[in-house]
């Protein structure tokens, strides 16, 4: 999958051992889904997922790894990748914006990148299918890339990996669970709080002031495929100046993440969040046990990682020129079960609940 800050890839197995110890848990909510990394590993285990994030390349992503099977689609999509990886390449908004204008792709990537997706525009495919070979193009071209893994910025020397030749390849498509098909949408995730109905939520919301859409701009341009107005040296959307998330803003966030565990239906949760977000983790705490009336059982799962790659590479000006230092290359990720009185859970039981 791509390269992704926040992803919980080191944290899959915690997170799903933890909603493993709802026993009678068959159905999931995963409210800001992102890459699916989760969501996929959940379908693998055979949970009904239902999958929501607001921008359009992570409601992508879902709709492949989430709500395509493949029994469905694994035929059609093969076909489709071989035809597409014979195509050449063509300047387009791709090449102009991000291989000319700025130095995301070397240039005949940035073609190829161009001409496959108005292949993909004009086939105008089955919502599914073009979710799946939209996944397949933003992973090739995330392959040759020349960034540190996020789009704020471009490295300033051609990384090694952007010399190589974009090829698709078919996603990790999986069966249809065992509880059901998945499903993916794209709501405010207090929108989706409201609609989305499952036994158990998992919540992995923003944990700072970085958006996602501007750290994943180029990706929510290949979907949309809209050739937006750029701007900066980054050549970002202007739209990302204008779609703010509550969860990015220390002072709204205690107040959004209130209402949104208000607007849930499940009778128990799960939820990601680090030592460097808004929330202190006895904040948290003292908010998620006031829950369900007050009675809410709480167990809280610390573990200690490595810093993201950008907190450890540091911190750069326009001109590729390292500045300030690294304050600290280890942070505490936080798991916090979260449950009603009477529903049945082996993390929380009363004899082992640790807080």
């Amino acid at each position: 999958m791509i390269k992704y800050l926040g992803s919980k890839r080191r944290l899959i197995t915690e997170i799903t051992t933890a909603i493993a110890s709802f026993p009678s848990a068959t159905s999931v909510t995963d409210l800001f889904s992102g890459t699916s990394r989760v969501g996929h590993a959940l379908k693998r285990a055979g949970y009904q997922v239902f999958a929501n994030d607001h921008n359009s390349y992570a409601a992508t992503l879902a709709r492949c790894y989430v709500q395509c099977d493949r029994e469905r689609w694994e035929r059609d999509a093969t076909e489709l990748i071989a035809r597409y990886n014979a195509i050449s390449g063509a300047p387009g908004f791709v090449t102009e914006s991000y291989a000319i204008a700025s130095r995301y792709f070397q240039e005949r990537n940035a073609m190829r990148i161009d001409a496959i997706r108005e292949a993909i525009a004009e086939d105008q495919l089955p919502m599914e299918l073009e979710a799946i070979l939209l996944v397949a193009l933003m992973e090739a071209a995330d392959r040759v890339d020349s960034t540190t893994g996020v789009q704020m910025a471009y490295l300033k020397q051609w990384s090694k990996r952007s010399y190589n030749d974009l090829v698709l390849r078919l996603p990790e498509l999986l069966p249809q669970a065992v509880h059901g098909p998945g499903y993916a949408s794209q709501l405010e995730a207090i929108e989706a709080a409201a609609q989305l109905h499952a036994d158990v939520t998992y919540l992995d919301p923003p944990y700072n002031q970085h958006s996602y859409l501007g750290n994943y701009h180029i990706w929510e341009s290949l979907v949309r495929w809209d050739r937006p107005e750029l701007y900066g040296i980054a050549n970002k959307r202007v739209d990302v100046r204008e779609r703010k998330s509550p969860f990015n803003s220390k002072r709204a966030f205690a107040d959004a993440f209130r209402l949104l565990l208000s607007s849930l239906t499940s009778p128990a949760m799960v939820i990601s969040f680090s030592n460097e977000g808004f929330l202190e983790r006895e904040e948290m705490e003292e908010m998620l046990r006031s829950l369900y009336g007050g009675c809410a059982r709480v167990r809280t799962l610390v573990h200690d990682y490595p810093r993201y790659v950008g907190a450890q590479i540091g911190i750069h000006n326009p001109q590729g020129e390292r500045v300030g230092k690294v304050s600290h290359l280890r942070n505490n990720e936080y798991l916090f079960l979260v449950a009603q009185p009477d529903y049945p859970s082996i993390a929380l039981a009363e004899e082992i609940v640790l807080t």
